[in-house]
Parts: structure tokens; C-alpha cells; sequence
């Protein structure tokens, strides 16, 4: 009679854990279904190991703004249905050093920090929708976490840029880019002080990052905060083409970047250093 109870339980107990995860899936699938929108795409890292190959590649090497970080793979992991980007101090041989270049990419005989970009280029990408993110970000100095996307046509700034989560200096960042008429990148840029926001206390929760974009508007917003609205008409490019780069489809990046042209110094930052993601969906109307 025993043993049937202990069966009869663990039957039980299996059963439920399956419904809450179907509750769960059929919740967040259907988050938005009273505005309209249905969930097209989305990665929860529920599998332990590396990012899901049909979803992400990577960015390798030292690859912008005079960044401090070798962008590697294997800094990229899930591990308990968190995406973590793990920021490293490790000492390797620059495989691009040029002995007397004053090339940042070539001038370091070694590399000293490591670090992760993976990007759904290429796999995934879309035109409009509600991108949205939960995530955690260190706030020590001369990290440069971002949640960003890029259209696939076009060379940068004339393709557009969405930083939906940046952060570096003390403040977060909600940033659109686009061609300007001096052919530099015209920026639509707001922040927020984190110290308004609580500071460490902030950083140490979980926080849910969004973009809504359509035809008429990019905004950005953090648990609910609205920090940036901008309309598309004022992101055309400056350049005389009818080319408009946020009226084509765009992918995600996400990194956790150090120093360079913004990042700052790192003075006495703690490594290994992180970047966790709970998950990442993108719906559309």
C-alpha cells in the first residue's frame, strides 16, 4: 500500500510539473493576444550548454569602438535556463598583433580580457514587432552590457541601430541610430541614471527590457518605463536614397563588452564578470 502511495505521488508530482510548464508557455504566448500581438519567435536557454545553434553565431576577435574584450564562443553558456556572457580576465596571444602597429587591433601582443557577442544574424531576424528581454546586468565600472539589434542591409549607420538595453558609466541607454548628413551616425539617445534607479540593489534583480516598433515609431522602455520614443519618420537616412533601415528586417546582438571608446575604466571590477538572460521573444501583429 505503501510503494503505491510513493508511485501515486511521484505520478502526481510529474504531472504537475508538466502542466505548469505547459501553463507557463501557453502564458507568455499569449502575454499580449489583447493588443494584438502573437509570440513569433523566442529562446528561454532551458537547455544547459551552448546558445542554440539555430538561433545564434558569434562575433570573434577584437571587433568595435577600441573595445578591451576578444570576443570567444565559449563564453557563452546556459546553465539553469539563463543565458550567461562571462566576461574574463585571461592573458592569451594576440593572434593579430603586428609588432610597432598603432592599430588598436594589432598594437596588443596579447589579449587580456575575454568575452562573448551572439547574434541571430543570418538565422533570425524581423521587421517590426515587440522585442522583449528579462535580464541582469553588472553595474561595475567599464562593464558595456547590450541588447541591440542592426539591420541586415546597408553598412553601419545606414543600415539603423536599436540599442534596446545598454549600459555603461553609470547610466542605461536607449539609443537609435541612423545615417546622418554628415555621413557620421545621427543618434536618438536617452538615459537614466541607475543611482536613480537604486543603484546596486537595482542591478542585483532581474529586470524586463522592451522595444515596440512599427511603422510609425521605435519606443523603448524598461519594466514598464518609457525611456525613448521616436518617430520613423525623423530616422530616415540623411544621404538622399529612399533606403529607410528601419523599414527592413533587423537581428539581435547580444554582449557584454569592456572599456573602449564608452565603457570606461574597469579600476577595480571584480572577474569573472556576468551577463544573465532569462529569456528573449519577439512578437508580432
Amino acid at each position: 500500500m505503501q510503494n503505491r502511495i510513493q508511485i501515486s505521488f511521484v505520478l502526481f508530482l510529474a504531472i504537475f510539473i508538466q502542466s505548469c510548464a505547459i501553463n507557463k508557455h501557453q502564458n507568455f504566448s499569449n502575454a499580449y493576444v489583447k493588443e494584438g500581438y502573437k509570440l513569433v519567435w523566442s529562446d528561454e536557454f532551458n537547455k544547459n550548454g551552448a546558445p542554440d545553434p539555430v538561433n545564434w553565431d558569434y562575433e570573434k576577435g577584437f571587433v568595435r569602438n577600441e573595445e578591451l574584450q576578444w570576443y570567444q564562443p565559449e563564453n557563452a553558456f546556459c546553465k539553469g535556463g539563463k543565458l550567461i556572457i562571462e566576461a574574463r580576465k585571461e592573458v592569451k596571444p594576440n593572434p593579430l598583433y603586428v609588432e610597432g602597429s598603432n592599430e588598436w587591433r594589432k598594437k596588443p601582443k596579447n589579449i587580456e580580457y575575454t568575452s562573448a557577442c551572439i547574434i541571430t544574424k543570418g538565422l533570425q531576424s524581423w521587421q517590426y514587432g515587440r522585442f522583449e528581454m528579462r535580464g541582469k546586468i553588472d553595474i561595475s565600472d567599464g562593464l558595456w552590457p547590450a541588447f541591440w539589434t542592426l539591420g541586415l542591409k546597408g553598412r553601419w549607420p545606414a543600415n539603423g541601430e536599436i540599442d534596446i538595453m545598454e549600459y555603461y558609466r553609470g547610466k542605461l541607454l536607449a539609443n537609435i541610430a541612423s545615417l546622418g548628413p554628415d555621413k557620421k551616425a545621427k543618434w536618438f539617445s536617452n538615459t537614466k541614471s541607475v543611482t536613480e534607479l537604486g543603484r546596486k540593489k537595482w542591478a542585483a534583480e532581474f529586470h524586463t527590457w522592451r522595444m515596440d516598433w512599427d511603422s510609425e515609431a521605435i519606443s523603448l522602455s524598461v519594466d514598464g518605463m518609457l525611456l525613448n520614443k521616436t518617430n520613423l519618420s525623423d530616422l530616415k537616412n540623411d544621404d538622399g536614397s529612399d533606403f529607410h533601415p528601419f523599414k527592413q528586417q533587423h537581428y539581435i546582438l547580444f554582449d557584454l563588452a569592456m572599456g573602449g571608446m564608452n565603457g570606461g575604466s574597469l579600476n577595480n571590477t571584480k572577474f569573472p564578470n556576468r551577463m544573465e538572460i532569462d529569456y528573449v521573444r519577439v512578437y508580432q501583429k
